[in-house]
């Protein structure tokens, strides 16, 4: 008998719910649109809604509270400054993470996987299959781009620089926030004064994505696991299988004995034989169900037992414990990067991380220190992530992002000495082609290939 996990928190998407989906979607675009129409049609609220093509801005010219931050100038030109070496080096390791990246990818031409399909290129909420839509997502992404768009506002001030207006973007959902500083005293500024105010953003993303994973790795220090007999997967051919038993569904009930741990479970079982008839009730979203299934041999292996085998699989809150604990590391923080996108891929061996991301029959399966525990850990995931991601891809020598108009800034200022600061628009030109090529070919590489 083979071990097939069913796999975890994933719904099959059948032909009814994609036509539902893209209803959904087709309506709320549609809705926008209208608004969008009336709203610029009829002017309405000119001070603080503006369009920027198809995309609605909501803006304010109420900025005056950056200046509070000007009596601190000392402080936030240091922080400015590491940030902007702390930039540099993470653009260097993105750049060259990249182009190891295109290399695999030509050498090996990797079969395509949902990493590539373009909804999944671009990260929105609930569209994107790796990045569900949740509260906890939502106010994840408000707080980065906030965050961001906060810091380029307070260095502009500690550098002189006028902010004018600051706002958010919303094509349908809000995709970004922006701040709009005075060009003229933007284009005065020169040097490092300059390089400060573009990587704030990414500085400030960066140091509260680690402070976020940092907290949420020692909150899950005080969840305590528990043996409570959630399924995590059904053995193929098993009995469980065969009555459709589903996976993440809590066992209550066997032969009519009260269950409450997996001991017992066990004990219950260990009575039985195989070709007994076994009556279990299960909870699976709230509701409760009974299966009647024909035990079965247990398969070979170390255990020798002779009672009923019944073919599931528990989730083990003790092991995912011991890997929260083990994450205070470098390592730690990337496989916390990588989770959304393990959780879909391998749901089979990942998924109890999902927990991390989104509400999950996994949470009975710990005593947690206070109410809404596994909300706030959410939360903390997604600020996290959305910090990291964000900084980290802003910092990319890419020109329109950050770390595009800091390696410009930088290579304006070295060929300026030089005499030659005529040739750097096509040096920084040809740096963000060439990356933007890169970034293009691993994503569709895979998929001309094949």
């Amino acid at each position: 008998m083979r071990f097939d996990l069913q796999k975890p928190f994933i719904l099959t998407e059948t032909p009814y719910m994609m036509m539902d989906w893209l209803l959904v979607v087709g309506v709320i675009i549609a809705v926008y649109a209208m608004l969008a129409y009336l709203i610029k049609t009829w002017n309405l609220w000119e001070e603080h809604i503006v369009f920027y093509g198809p995309i609605l801005a909501i803006k304010t010219d109420r900025v005056g509270f950056f200046d509070w931050f000007a009596q601190y100038r000392r402080f936030f030109r240091f922080y400015g400054t590491i940030g902007v070496i702390m930039v540099i080096v993470v653009s260097a390791l993105m750049t060259a993470m990249l182009v190891l990246s295109f290399q695999m990818t030509i050498v090996t031409t990797p079969e395509p996987t949902a990493v590539n399909e373009l909804r999944n290129v671009l990260a929105i909420p609930g569209v994107n299959d790796f990045i569900p839509l949740t509260l906890a997502v939502l106010m994840g992404l408000i707080i980065t781009m906030v965050v961001h768009e906060f810091g380029h506002a307070i260095l502009c001030r500690i550098e002189g620089i006028r902010v004018r207006s600051m706002g958010i973007l919303i094509p349908v959902i809000p995709i970004g926030a922006f701040v709009e500083p005075d060009e003229e005293d933007q284009e005065k500024t020169k040097g490092l004064a300059k390089m400060r105010m573009f990587g704030a953003g990414i500085t400030n993303n960066i140091v509260l994505g680690v402070l976020c994973f940092g907290l949420l790795i020692f909150l899950l220090g005080y969840a305590v696991p528990l043996t409570t007999p959630v399924i995590s997967g059904v053995y193929v051919d098993s009995p469980a299988f065969a009555a459709g038993i589903p996976a993440n569904s809590l066992i209550t009930e066997v032969n009519g004995v009260s269950i409450t741990t997996r001991d017992d479970v066990a004990k219950v079982l260990d009575a039985t034989r195989p070709g007994d008839t076994a009556t279990v009730v299960v909870e699976n979203n709230g509701i409760a169900e009974t299966y009647r299934l024909t035990l079965a041999t247990w398969p070979a292996g170390p255990t020798g037992k002779t009672s009923g085998f019944m073919g599931v699989s528990y989730y083990d809150a003790g092991q995912l414990k011991q890997i929260f604990d083990n994450m205070w590391s470098p390592v730690g923080f990337l496989v916390l990067l990588a989770i959304p996108i393990w959780v879909i891929l391998d749901p089979s061996q990942f998924g109890a991380f999902m927990i991390l991301m989104n509400d999950t029959a996994g949470s009975v399966m710990w005593d947690v220190p206070f109410p809404f525990f596994w909300f706030v850990i959410q939360l903390l995931f997604w600020c996290g992530w959305w910090n990291l991601v964000v900084g980290t891809f802003n910092a990319l020598p890419l020109v329109p992002l950050d770390g595009g108009y800091i390696m410009k800034e930088g290579v304006d200022r070295l060929l300026d000495k030089k005499g030659l600061i005529r040739y750097s628009g096509h040096l920084v030109a040809a740096v963000s082609y060439a990356i933007l090529i890169i970034i293009l070919a691993i994503f569709l590489l895979p998929h001309l290939a094949h």
